[in-house]
């Protein structure tokens, strides 16, 4: 038995892929749950019903929906141009940080200026923030052949530490009550309610633009070509005279801004401030998002709404039938590799000789 690449995949392989692998990860987690003795029907019929079954199910799965969607983005514009970007989750948090920075400069700090003017400061901080956090890893994988896996993954351990030591030091709230968090930003930058009564916020229509506007990059336009071209063959490409190591450091600065814009839009629509428990894995969740949904732009909404609502239903799931929350990041955790998988086999076939 031996792997051999297919010449061409079938649409339906393409289309049936991301669903054997759903499928195969409930199969899997089903296992699980009845491990942890309930009912197994009963269990994903709460899960799908605390994540889509209700309006609040909804609002709150929109909510969470909202930052996956960027961070699923920047891991589909990055794995397009065979850069994989590992560092999701410390661009969002230095995109938060950044934003925190330009949109909490009021009441003593004696800095005065009009919302209209510094939230878009703050938008544009936060993206830079993102930005230059994966320009480091894209150059040194470009000049020196550094694998960039590596680099961007110890990366969020280094944001991490240090956005743990801006909030017990120059950026921390001293109203907290000790508690470690940052300044909040203005009330006037906060993002509005999308839906009264809801904390769905219009970060999802900033969200869904992003989506709208990174397929029509990818798909329309000379830089979206090339993209694509350095994703399917570098080498091809460079034959062909496409600057591989300016295209992939395009994408790098976009996939950063994109994950970096995650953090700003969580902080002004949902939380106010940072904290160091504010991203619960968006940025590693982006990565399974952005494989669920074959590197597509448009697909990320679906995929990033299925995972939220995979989280939030998770909660009910756990009050009614006593089953652990971690079930989710199970859940989420093998549709990774399921997924992999199943993509693998859409470029591969196994041959019995």
């Amino acid at each position: 038995m031996q792997l051999e690449r297919r010449s061409t995949t079938p649409r339906w392989l393409l289309l049936g892929a991301p669903v054997g692998a759903i499928a195969f990860t409930l199969l899997i987690t089903s296992l699980l749950v009845a491990w942890a003795g309930a009912p197994v029907t009963r269990a994903y019929a709460l899960l799908l019903e605390g994540g889509f079954g209700s309006r609040f199910a909804w609002t709150e799965t929109l909510t969470r929906a909202t930052p996956l969607i960027l961070t699923g983005l920047a891991a589909a514009v990055a794995f397009r141009a065979r850069l994989f970007n590992i560092g999701g989750e410390g661009q969002l948090y230095a995109g938060a940080l950044a934003a925190v920075a330009v949109g909490g400069l009021h009441g003593g700090s004696g800095f005065d200026a009009s919302p209209w003017l510094l939230f878009p400061l703050m938008m544009l901080a936060a993206a830079l923030a993102g930005a230059l956090l994966l320009l480091g890893p894209a150059l040194a994988k470009s000049r020196l052949g550094v694998d960039e896996v590596v680099t961007t993954l110890l990366l969020n351990f280094i944001v991490l530490l240090f956005v743990s030591a801006m909030l017990d030091g120059p950026m921390k709230d001293a109203s907290a009550m000790g508690w470690p968090q940052s300044v909040a930003i203005q009330d006037a930058l906060q993002l509005g309610k999308l839906i009264e009564r809801s904390r769905v916020h219009t970060g999802l229509l900033w969200s869904l633009a992003a989506a709208l506007a990174l397929w029509a990059l990818l798909k329309h336009t000379t830089t979206g070509f090339e993209i694509r071209a350095v994703g399917a063959n570098a080498r091809a490409a460079a034959f062909a005279g496409m600057p591989v190591a300016a295209v992939q450091v395009k994408v790098a600065l976009l996939s950063g801004a994109l994950a970096g814009l995650a953090g700003a839009i969580e902080v002004a629509g949902r939380a106010g401030y940072v904290t160091l428990d504010m991203s619960p894995g968006y940025g590693y969740s982006g990565i399974v998002i952005a494989m669920l949904a074959a590197l597509n732009p448009l697909g990320v909404v679906a995929a990033a709404i299925f995972v939220a609502g995979i989280l939030v239903g998770a909660d009910s799931m756990s009050r009614a039938v006593n089953v652990p929350t971690y079930i989710a990041d199970v859940i989420v955790s093998v549709s990774l590799i399921a997924v992999l998988v199943a993509t693998m086999f859409t470029q591969y076939r196994l041959r019995w000789r």
